[in-house]
This record gives C-alpha cells, sequence and structure tokens, in this order.
C-alpha cells in the first residue's frame, strides 16, 4: 500500500566540518573541509521517508534568514509537503558537525526557530489525521511533540518516536507512543538503567512503550513487544564514509516500511520493515553529508535484496 507520514520536527543547516579525528575537550584540531548541508532531526527523516516512496508533511519552524530559505527550499526539492513549515523572526536552527576519517561525529545543535514550535494548530491536526504514521523525535519542544502525539492517537495514526536527542521522558508522552525507536545510549537514558546489554535494555522499555526498535549500528538492529515478539537483524556490511544520517535514514525507511505494511505486527512484517529499514542506513552511510545522503527507494531496494534476499 501506498505510505503517508507526518513528521513533527526540527529543520536545522548542518555546518560540518571534516578532520582526521575529533578534538577532545579543550584542544583544537585542524580541520581538512567544510560544507553546508540542510539537516535537523526532523527534516532529515522527512527527507528519508519522502526518498523512500511515501507522501510526506512536514510540520516545523524555520527562521526569516538565509538559513530558513535553503532549508524550505532542500525540502520541496526533496517532495516534501511543507505547508506546515512556519517562518518565523530571528534565526533559524544550525548544528555544528564534526566528522572524523573513521566516519565517527559529534554533534551540537543551537535549536533557533525550532524552539517556537511550542503548540500546533488544526491545519497541523489534519495533517497528523490524514497520515497512516506520525514521525517525531526530540528536538522541538515537548509540548508540541506531546500534543502531536495526543491527536495522532485520537485519530487513529501510529506514533513512531525516535527519542533523540536521549532525553527521560513523562509518562504523559509514554502512553501514546506506539513504536520507540532508539540507539543504545539513548535506550538506557530512557529507561533509566546504566546497562548497555540489548535484553536488559528492551525489557526496561517494554515497562514503558508497547514495541521498541533497537538500533545497533553497524550490528544491526533489534525488536521487541510485549506480546513476547523478540527478533535481531544484522545490518549490510559497508565500507563506512559518514555516519551521520544514518539513524535518520534507518527512521524515516522504517516509518515507510511500517504503513505499507498496514501496521502490520507479524514475525515476517517486523523483519522485513527491519532489514528494509538496515539497508536505508547503511546506504546512508556510504556517502558523505545528512540530507544530501540519504539514499532513494531504488538504492535502499539494491542493497537489501543484495544483503537479505537470500535469507528469506
Amino acid at each position: 500500500m501506498s505510505a503517508r507520514v507526518a513528521v513533527v520536527g526540527s529543520s536545522n543547516l548542518d555546518l560540518v566540518v571534516t578532520a582526521s579525528r575529533l578534538p577532545r575537550p579543550g584542544e583544537t584540531v585542524l580541520g581538512e573541509n567544510f560544507r553546508t548541508v540542510p539537516g535537523g532531526k526532523g527534516a532529515n527523516q522527512a527527507v528519508a521517508a519522502a526518498r523512500a516512496g511515501a507522501a510526506c508533511d512536514f510540520v516545523g519552524a524555520v527562521g526569516d534568514d538565509e538559513f530558513g530559505t535553503q532549508l524550505r527550499t532542500s525540502l520541496v526539492g526533496a517532495g516534501v509537503d511543507v505547508r506546515g513549515l512556519r517562518t518565523v523572526a530571528g534565526p533559524s536552527g544550525v548544528a555544528l558537525i564534526g566528522v572524523d576519517r573513521e566516519a565517527e561525529n559529534f554533534i551540537v545543535v543551537a535549536p533557533g526557530a525550532n524552539g517556537t514550535l511550542t503548540e500546533l494548530d488544526a491545519d497541523d491536526r489534519a495533517t497528523i489525521a490524514a497520515a497512516d504514521v506520525l514521525l517525531l523525535q526530540l528536538e522541538v519542544p515537548l509540548t508540541a511533540v506531546t500534543q502531536a502525539a495526543d491527536w495522532a492517537r485520537a485519530d487513529g495514526t501510529t506514533v513512531v518516536l525516535n527519542a533523540a536527542p536521549a532525553a527521560a521522558l513523562p509518562t504523559e508522552l509514554l502512553d501514546l507512543v506506539d513504536v520507540l525507536v532508539v540507539n543504545e545510549h539513548e535506550a538506557a537514558v530512557v529507561a533509566g538503567v546504566s546497562s548497555d546489554e540489548p535484553p536488559v535494555l528492551l525489557d526496561a522499555l517494554l515497562k514503558l512503550v508497547p514495541r521498541v526498535v533497537l538500533t545497533l549500528g553497524a550490528r544491526g538492529a533489534a525488536y521487541a513487544d510485549r506480546r513476547g515478539l523478540r527478533l535481531a537483524v544484522p545490518a549490510p556490511e559497508i565500507d563506512a564514509v559518514d555516519t551521520t544520517a544514518s539513524g535518520d535514514a534507518f527512521t524515516g525507511a522504517l516509518a515507510v516500511g511500517w504503513a505499507e505494511r498496514g501496521g502490520a505486527v507479524s514475525e515476517d512484517t517486523v523483519t522485513a520493515s527491519l532489514r528494509w529499514a538496515c539497508a536505508a542506513g547503511a546506504a546512508c552511510a556510504q556517502r558523505p553529508g545528512a540530507s544530501t545522503a540519504l539514499p532513494d527507494r531504488p538504492v535502499i531496494d539494491a542493497l537489501y535484496d543484495a544483503t537479505y534476499r537470500g535469507a528469506q
């Protein structure tokens, strides 16, 4: 089935420097290259979903500066519907990103206009109600995230929350989440545990939400739900160049795969969705940049087939 995904989230202009290694606290490292790339977890996941084949609507905010114009143009160019994107007085969000030769990175975000998205309106609710999946992150105020999730629950739209950046979350929001997507660090913060063992993290998170997807980087991803279904899938083996937006590629593709399968939750459908999302994340890591690296559907399909076809 054709998927429709709504994203309520952030948009930032990424200021990216590459270097031989990342600096330690108090240290200056001479960089190699600099570029500006449209990004932000919300916008990245909207572009990822659109490139993966969904009709995608984006609700967010940009400033009335040159960066805001670039961000809006980038979303439109990727096929994302931006009728829910506000322009507000002041600066747009920016992210300072360093990437080393091993594809590791650090990211510091200045929210800018994203911080003004404190409340949604009737048009936003209609957008959420029309979607199969609502995709959320934590780079805009929690009031808007919770309001969007509440409306989605009331209108029958599946709520997928990527709890990034990592934060302890109120029960008010967790009770509205259908699928929680986290990496190991985020999982530990949300669950309030010190362990980094996937089984422990999954057990702790299932006390808070009904379904969990745990991303494991080059090791793939794991899934668990309250019905007792647990499974893990490996990631494609690749030579990574830049992992900055790999998590966003994974989450956007997961939302599309989930929507296309009508929200059906079985071992086969979950396995297929996780494998396809892993292929998207791996394909993204093979290219530099954030939104510029997010893969189109044929690229995802090709890596999926090359990696998993024999395992089906």
